[in-house]
């Protein structure tokens, strides 16, 4: 079952329950936070975007959850196999960062005596911003455009079976042409939008103490059209509808499940995946393992973010079949307690 969600109104329930279980293509629902019944210390809210091409990677991330944030910037070079992290974590931020209710409109900013960070949206456009200045890490000099041509996206209702007012109110943009120059540390990473793309992950939800996820997502150039994917599973009960989809000069084509082939005894070796409704069927040859722990009191998680590429066939909603050949993207495996 695939339920695509159309009306308008509140994502919650006064009792803290989703209104409406599903999918939709825009931002339909409206995240009334104040209705959310659960301790605060589970509220769980992030911006997350990732501009990559072929070569190297930038994340930015403005996000909490709860007791804890973290602001930061990434920069992974796929040919070096290195990765950079700047970050500061607000302890205790629970709503103070003011996160935007929606991910189609409103700005985020988070500014500290050396950290500066703002992702703003205007005309179809994001702007991603950061300066940086903290003695006791690289510096950072950042300004990325990535343009929207097209309001194309997957957006999920979803909750989950431990706790009734537990959801995942999730909206991901691929697809976003990138343009701009992160200087980080000595190193500049310069993007430009022939080659390069934009993701956003824009998360809001109460979790499970517990979890695992699965999780992947690619954009980039087939036939001079903008092509993209998402897919994965483990974010709460997707009876209603899953988050996989895919992208094709600016239109949606649902899908329905769609299973990660990991090998057991390494994620560095070539996986697989495979669809139920035979329309993702792809071979996928790592480059670079982004594997992040952290462990702060009671806080363990563990993430397999490994980038790749990419080959085998989507197949469109009217039965169009795209070849898809070495398109860098990444593929993920969570397990966290948080």
């Amino acid at each position: 079952m695939q339920n695509q969600i159309i009306d308008p109104g509140n994502l919650l329930k006064a009792d803290g329950s989703l209104e409406q279980k599903g999918y939709s293509t825009r931002s339909v629902l409206y995240y009334n936070r104040e209705n959310i019944k659960a301790a605060p210390w589970r509220v769980k809210e992030w911006d997350f975007y990732q501009i990559n091409n072929d070569e190297y990677c930038i994340q930015m991330t403005i996000g909490h959850i709860s007791y804890i944030g973290s602001v930061n910037v990434v920069a992974i070079d796929f040919k070096k196999g290195s990765r950079t992290c700047i970050e500061t974590r607000p302890i205790l931020p629970f709503n103070r960062l003011k996160m935007p209710r929606d991910a189609e409109k409103g700005d985020l900013v988070y500014k500290s005596k050396n950290f500066q960070m703002a992702f703003s949206l205007s005309d179809g456009r994001r702007r991603l911003y950061a300066k940086i200045d903290d003695p006791k890490q690289p510096s950072v000099n950042l300004d990325i455009a990535l343009e929207q041509p097209d309001k194309s996206s997957i957006v999920m209702a979803t909750p989950f079976d431990e706790d009734p007012h537990a959801f995942y109110y999730n909206h991901k943009i691929n697809c976003m042409p990138a343009s701009g120059i992160a200087r980080i540390g000595g190193k500049e990473y310069r993007f430009d939008p022939e080659e390069s793309f934009g993701l956003l992950d824009w998360g809001r939800g109460v979790w499970p103490f517990r979890h695992e996820w699965f999780w992947g997502s690619g954009s980039g150039w087939i036939d001079e059209k903008r092509f993209g994917f998402n897919i994965g599973y483990g974010f709460g009960n997707t009876s209603a509808a899953t988050e996989n989809m895919i992208f094709y000069d600016g239109v949606c084509h649902k899908i329905d499940e769609v299973k990660f082939n990991i090998p057991e005894d390494s994620y560095s070796k070539p996986w697989t995946f495979t669809s139920n409704d035979g329309r993702f069927e792809m071979d996928f040859v790592p480059v670079f393992d982004n594997y992040t722990e952290d462990k702060i009191l009671f806080v363990n998680k563990h993430c397999h973010q490994v980038f790749g590429k990419f080959t085998g066939r989507a197949t469109l909603d009217d039965g169009q079949v795209i070849e898809v050949k070495d398109i860098m993207a990444f593929a993920e495996h969570a397990v966290n307690q948080w």
